[in-house]
């Protein structure tokens, strides 16, 4: 659908030099340019299924993952749920550096949206699936401090999960404590998958540069605009946060320190590497519902490598204004202090080995005022792709 779009805006004759008219400035883009742009969309992209969760989709999986996602009985404490820190009114995040559970975690909470657009979930990349990363926090003795044991008996013993179970697979849980705390943590998945964010200011003037539509592009903020320019031109923010979602989904070194505190690192990728492989949740596993195995090639050929240590996952940018504090350990309080940090950034800090992608931008205030616009034109104004939250009872 991309390249129909840029093959449109092409015949249309608007991509050699498309000029945008601004009160303060014009600024034109060239045809490069526009073709970075139009690769940031178009949004929102088609809903698709994971292969791997045979309940993906589905209704009433969707409906049991909800339940479960508010239920605090969830946790090993009875007093933590899934919202705990996923809040709906933070963008699912928490708005902490690191998150606390049933105690303070090594990393930030990220948002929940758009999941189903990545391959490597957490971090750290330590699963190849939303079920299996759903699972995680839920066995973890930091967050929710639960066992197989104790989610398969919840499913089994309350009513109501287990009729939405029966509904959703067919038939009631298993004997099996794994399978069904799999189950519920691929219907937990199959509720994730419907938080989405909806469309922004860029959006809107992405699309219109793809039709050719000068007067609708011309309605998009004069700093957004200067912002996007240095965001795909000097600043070359574009080849990490590449794609409708604003990233490449990889892992990089941004030279934020992974000390912990003294004498404690967070590995990163490294680590994550580690689990993955080992992990008997992967997509290489028995737990995977796609007999073809298709999804599981990046599992099957990733390698650990020393350069590994301390990168961590590029997070998508959409909504990016909402879901402050920043980076991997919630050092930077917001978004200035990230544009600023990427303007002086210190290279000695960066790995030696490698690539070498980032350099100090040095920006001036009114550039990292423009680059800012433009991260927060990323941000939706309406609610209506996210899923209706349940009202809250004693147990959410």
């Amino acid at each position: 659908m991309r390249s129909l779009t840029i093959g449109a805006a092409l015949a249309l004759g608007v991509v050699a030099t498309f000029a945008v008219a601004a009160a303060e400035t014009d600024l034109a883009f060239s045809d490069a340019d526009v073709r970075r742009i139009l690769a940031h969309g178009p949004w929102p992209p088609a809903p698709r299924n994971d292969p791997s969760n045979r309940v993906s989709g589905n209704e009433q999986a969707i409906a049991l993952g909800k339940a479960l996602f508010f239920d605090r009985r969830l946790s090993g404490t009875g007093r933590i749920s899934c919202a705990s820190c996923h809040q709906a009114d933070r963008d699912f995040s928490d708005g902490l550096p690191r998150g606390m559970g049933i105690a303070r975690s090594n990393r930030n909470t990220p948002s929940l949206a758009n999941l189903s657009l990545r391959h490597w979930y957490g971090w750290d990349g330590a699963n190849d699936n939303l079920w299996a990363q759903s699972l995680r926090p839920i066995l973890d003795p930091r967050e929710m401090g639960a066992s197989l044991a104790s989610i398969a008996a919840m499913v089994r013993g309350r009513a109501e999960l287990s009729r939405l179970y029966r509904e959703a697979f067919g038939s009631a849980p298993s004997a099996s404590d794994e399978g069904v705390a799999v189950d519920a943590a691929k219907a937990l998945a199959a509720f994730q998958e419907t938080i989405a964010t909806g469309r922004t200011p860029f959006d809107d003037f992405r699309d219109a540069l793809a039709r050719g539509d000068t007067a609708g592009a011309s309605r998009y903020p004069a700093a957004a605009r200067r912002g996007l320019a240095i965001f795909i031109g000097k600043g070359r923010c574009n080849l990490c946060h590449s794609g409708p979602a604003f990233s490449n989904g990889e892992f990089h070194d941004t030279g934020i320190s992974f000390f912990l505190e003294p004498g404690r690192v967070d590995p990163g990728r490294y680590e994550g590497i580690r689990h993955l492989k080992a992990s008997r949740y992967n997509l290489l596993g028995p737990y995977n519902d796609d007999p073809t195995r298709a999804s599981a090639t990046g599992t099957r050929y990733v390698s650990l490598e020393h350069r590994n240590f301390g990168e961590f996952k590029v997070p998508s940018l959409r909504n990016v204004a909402r879901t402050a504090p920043y980076m991997h350990n919630g050092s930077l309080k917001t978004l200035r202090d990230v544009v600023r940090h990427y303007s002086e950034i210190d290279e000695e800090r960066l790995h030696a080995d490698g690539e070498r992608i980032l350099i100090p931008l040095r920006l001036s205030e009114k550039e990292i005022d423009d680059l800012i616009a433009f991260l927060e034109s990323l941000s939706d104004g309406e609610e209506r792709r996210r899923p209706k939250l349940p009202a809250s009872s004693p147990n959410q």
